[in-house]
């Protein structure tokens, strides 16, 4: 690969954190010259920061202050992006502020870049930000050696000459940077993340003094898993436990939602009579949602608000033959909730994805119709830790918290059993018509929730005020047409002004926990911007975004500390990762046969390179990943076969760095890369139990017909978590894609947690129950009985040897047309791909579509649906 001026560069792996400061450019040319016209006819607010001159310093001095103004510009407005350059795609690491009518522009940019990339140099594109699309002019650059240099030896304010198409535009056109580079240490070498100092560099600091309480599926029967040790894990019943804490708030209730439907039930049992009583008598398990949040408005002292993602296909308009206009295209019942609602004290709010006003018009127009608000949390109060009964604390559920249709599930996962009981007027299945999924088989849901008391939970409370200020005039202009239920800034509470709920009230003792050996230290992460909410510095107080690690992405600022929360922790591993998610999608700069840009999140490269690291090292190493078995609904949709393509493409990409590295040590032959990193999926088949008619005698040959003939379907798989060694737990909203991870695209909340007095090398605490707890329910009972001190141990290949036998052996009952294939032991079943040596992922000999419902295993691309969409 040639640099900027034509030399060839020495490919290098940077695998670490990059130091990276952008100070300076110098002998800019200006671009404006040819469009000074149009701007006369075009002009527009300013962006970014402002300048007293076109070679002055653009910062701005004593407050920052910086009046909107029309003003036509005389020169160019430049900006920066940092990428990693490649053959077909390049990677994009960072952006600088736009710097207003400057030929010799200051930024100053502080950033912390994680690496993973195999490369020849680092590029530095300098850009003009016009209103009618950037422009490009020049390029510097420096070779992948001198950043592997810098560790020992810094760059300090280095010039680096900017070429544009081979030359320099100006004589003396230069930019200045200063750079560190940190690489990823050897294995053991370190200390874990969570384990020191602060956690993960974000936004929101590491808390010591938390509780935080695991939960597997909405809802576990008593006698649903029980094969860990209560002492060390008790599963819990999340929805009921949410409909508790919702009936007990005395001050407020508080849900964020991607979804939310009014009709759904959190309890579906019958409820003792002291949980009856606090409802004033009511049946509970008679009230759904909407009811319950109606009953709690009318509490004296008691708040309740949502704030959901107001999707712009729905506007519940009702024309026969076109449901789309009333329910969306993703159907999240935000025009009923609102309409639910409309007429109570409850207040209810649709925000839509709103950007930053700094965006471009294009720009502003995807993030709108392309991207949601996918936080998904509920916030009571609750009694404090003590005796002082009056003292409350901040409550927060967080995880895959959709509290609307089909998510309702336990750990048996049934097809067709409950039908016309506990899933009545629940049966969810987007892959049929809604007529077919009515019989069966409905669509089990898998899901990863927690519960967070503690400091950490009013982080998470300090985000809905953040979100809450940040509701603009267009949303306000909207309510007064009717259009949602008017609400004011301060309809949030102001607990500092309640005796016995400010934030100082409301820790529980720091030790208390600890002393027993159940204290949790937690942090909260988010993706977010600075279109979603309000309070984060501006883009051109440098130092501040940099004090509260945040990024400035040309226009906006960013918290994208998710993305590096999953780096941190998988660096950190030590023995094994588990991942449960509903996309696995990224490090699209690597992809074998369609490299892009879009997905450049690192989570399937770090997780490669670890798995090489330990093979290199010659230490056990395992990584176990669950996936659903396609996308929700049709699966040979166009939007389902190209994420299916993207799966696939970083499936390849993951395994042939394993493979070459099993080369490279001499192991070829003797290992294989499913010996350390494999896809899973889960599924179900049930035998008809006595009694019970066939849902369908008809012959038909629709997937929805098949599939009840054949009385199997997936288990839909909706979490959003990783497991580290048994030690680190991060759960949230987040799925693994560019839109959940980017910062900038879909909004995202999620925690990480663990106990101090559970670290090392073979800890015991309340994270290890819960993965044991979620292998119990996919290996199902008695399986895990058999092998129950095996699993104990993931990262022995002897494990993932016997994981893998009984996914294999699963999917072969799952995938035989007879009737004689018996039911699952378990729901664990391996991904129906096929791995060779190399790396390289094909479809398995005579399932190349999916049983019964079709749809390409491996996926295809679509030209006519925006990447970003489907990324």
């Amino acid at each position: 690969m040639s640099s900027c001026s034509g030399e060839q560069q020495q490919v290098h792996l940077l695998h670490g954190d990059l130091d990276l400061k952008i100070h300076e450019a110098r002998g800019l040319p200006n671009m404006d010259s040819c469009s000074s016209l149009l701007r006369c006819f075009c002009l527009r607010p300013r962006t970014g920061t402002p300048s007293t001159s076109s070679t002055s310093r653009s910062v701005p001095e004593g407050n920052g202050d910086t009046h909107h103004s029309h003003r036509i510009r005389q020169t160019s407005d430049p900006y920066v992006v940092v990428v990693v350059p490649g053959e077909k795609a390049e990677a994009t690491l960072a952006r600088t502020h736009v710097v207003r009518n400057s030929e010799a522009p200051r930024w100053e940019t502080i950033v912390l870049l994680p690496l993973a990339h195999l490369a020849s140099e680092l590029a530095f594109k300098v850009k003009d930000a016009d209103p009618f699309g950037a422009e490009l002019i020049g390029t510097a650059s420096i070779p992948a050696a001198d950043i592997v240099v810098s560790a020992e030896k810094p760059i300090q304010f280095r010039w680096l000459p900017i070429f544009r198409d081979g030359r320099r535009p100006k004589p003396d056109t230069e930019i200045c940077i200063s750079a560190t580079f940190i690489p990823v240490a050897a294995p053991g070498a370190t200390t874990a993340v969570w384990r020191s100092d602060g956690g993960v560099p974000a936004y929101f600091p590491q808390r010591k003094g938390c509780e935080v309480k695991l939960y597997q599926d909405a809802h576990v029967e008593p006698d649903e898993v029980k094969g860990v040790d209560p002492k060390v894990f008790k599963p819990g019943r999340c929805w009921e436990d949410m409909c508790t804490a919702v009936l007990d708030a005395r001050r407020l209730v508080y849900v964020v939602g991607w979804s939310v439907d009014t009709k759904v039930k959190l309890r579906r049992r019958k409820a003792a009579d002291e949980v009856n009583k606090s409802a004033a008598g009511v049946a509970v398990e008679d009230m759904s949602l909407g009811e319950l949040l109606k009953y709690k408005s009318r509490q004296p002292g008691v708040r309740v608000c949502l704030l959901l993602w107001d999707d712009r296909t729905s506007r519940g308009i009702h024309i026969p033959g076109v449901p789309v206009l009333k329910d969306g295209f993703m159907r999240t019942h935000d025009e009923e909730t609102r309409k639910f609602f409309k007429d109570s004290s409850v207040i209810c709010v649709l925000s839509p994805r709103h950007p930053s006003k700094k965006l471009g018009m294009f720009n502003q127009k995807v993030t709108r119709t392309v991207y949601s608000h996918h936080q998904k949390c509920l916030l009571v109060d609750t009694p404090a830790s003590g005796t002082d009964s009056s003292r409350r604390r901040i409550t927060a559920f967080l995880g895959g918290l959709d509290l609307c249709d089909g998510r309702y599930d336990t750990p048996s996962h049934t097809l067709f059993r409950g039908l016309h009981s506990i899933f009545h007027g629940d049966v969810h299945n987007p892959t049929f018509s809604k007529d077919d999924a009515a019989k069966g088989p409905r669509q089990p849901w898998h899901d990863l929730h927690c519960r967070l008391d503690g400091p950490a939970a009013d982080d998470v409370l300090r985000n809905l005020q953040q979100r809450w200020s940040k509701l603009d005039k267009a949303t306000k202009l909207w309510e007064m047409l009717g259009k949602a239920t008017y609400w004011r800034e301060g309809d949030l509470l102001n607990l500092d002004r309640i005796p016995g709920s400010s934030s100082s009230d409301l820790l529980m003792d720091d030790d208390a926990g600890d002393r027993q050996g159940r204290g949790w230290h937690a942090q909260v992460f988010r993706s977010v911007d600075s279109g979603s909410v309000k309070g984060f510095p501006y883009s051109w107080e440098t130092h501040k975004l940099a004090q509260h690690h945040l990024l400035c992405k040309k226009h906006v600022e960013v918290d994208n500390s998710i993305h590096v929360a999953y780096i941190r922790a998988i660096r950190s591993a030590e023995r094994f990762i588990y991942i449960e998610n509903q996309y696995f999608i990224g490090s699209s700069y690597a992809w074998p046969s369609y490299p892009h840009r879009g997905a450049s999140n690192l989570v399937p490269m770090e997780i490669a390179l670890k798995v090489a690291s330990k093979i290199r090292a010659g230490e056990p190493f395992a990584v176990y990943i669950l996936i659903p078995m396609w996308p929700e609904g049709d699966p040979s949709s166009d939007q389902a076969q190209e994420i299916l393509y993207w799966q696939n493409q970083t499936m390849e990409t993951m395994y042939k760095v394993i493979a070459r590295e099993i080369e490279h040590v001499g192991l070829k032959g003797a290992r294989r890369p499913q010996d350390y990193l494999n896809f899973y999926c889960l599924g179900n088949r049930e035998d008809m139990v006595a009694g019970e008619q066939p849902a369908d005698r008809s012959d038909s040959t629709s997937p929805a017909a098949l599939a009840r003939r054949h009385r199997r379907f997936m288990v839909y798989v909706h979490s959003k978590g990783m497991i580290v060694d048994d030690e680190y737990v991060i759960i949230g909203s987040a799925n693994i894609n560019q839109r959940s991870l980017d910062g900038s695209r879909d909004t995202e909340i999620a925690v990480g947690a663990y106990q101090p007095r559970h670290t090392g090398s073979n800890p015991r605490g309340e994270v290890f129950g819960y993965r044991m707890s979620l292998w119990e329910e996919h290996l199902g009972k008695d399986v895990f009985r058999e092998c129950s001190e095996l699993v104990e141990r993931p990262e022995l290949p002897k494990c993932v040897k016997r994981v893998n036998d009984i996914a294999r052996d699963n999917w072969e009952r799952y995938a035989d047309n007879t009737d004689q294939a018996g039911a699952l032991l378990g729901h664990l079943m391996t991904y129906p791909v096929l791995i060779d040596d190399d790396g390289r992922v094909s479809a398995l000999p005579g399932h190349e579509t999916f049983p019964d419902v079709g749809g390409s295993v491996l996926g295809s691309t679509n030209k006519l649906l925006p990447d970003n969409m489907t990324m």
